[in-house]
């Protein structure tokens, strides 16, 4: 059982080891791929307030910004044409939705989100390395138990 436990402890470190490798070649890729998505939600934001649309609103009333690149974003969009700006785009509490481009925040979300994931980035690494080191000390551990049982160095009491 502790052979078992030790190969299974070795098959979630490597799927571990894997998915960082994959995240650190294809972090371009995910980059874009959160950009399009963005650019997506924003072309379908409604206020029926679907998942995509609350996303959106958090982001940009968490971060203070609008849109992804710019608050021109918007302009491109249904929502806009039909209401003008959504009120998650407001620099002040309670504004309503509308067309003033001097109420809303410039600052596009895309630039402030990668900032925020790439300055986060170190601590996401170091938990993960210190994760690994525990779950190699645990592969470690249950090998070297598993060798002293079959070895009967092990008394049983």
């Amino acid at each position: 059982m502790l052979k078992l436990y030790a190969m299974f402890l070795t098959l979630i470190f490597l799927v571990e080891l894997v998915a960082a490798i994959v995240g650190f070649v294809f972090r371009h890729e995910i980059k874009n791929s959160f950009k399009s998505n963005y650019v997506n939600a924003l072309k379908e934001y409604n206020s029926t307030r679907d998942y995509r649309s609350e996303a959106v609103d958090k982001i940009q009333s968490t971060l203070h910004c609008c849109g992804v690149t710019d608050s021109g974003d918007w302009e491109d969009t249904n929502y806009y044409s039909e209401t003008g700006f959504p009120k998650s785009c407001c620099k002040l509490e309670g504004c309503t939705p509308q067309r003033d481009k001097d109420k809303v925040n410039k600052e596009g979300c895309f630039i402030k989100v990668m900032t925020i994931i790439e300055s986060e980035m170190g601590v996401v690494a170091g938990i993960s390395f210190g994760v690994a080191c525990f779950q190699l000390i645990g592969i470690f551990l249950a090998y070297c138990l598993s060798r002293a049982i079959t070895n009967n160095q092990y008394e049983i009491v």
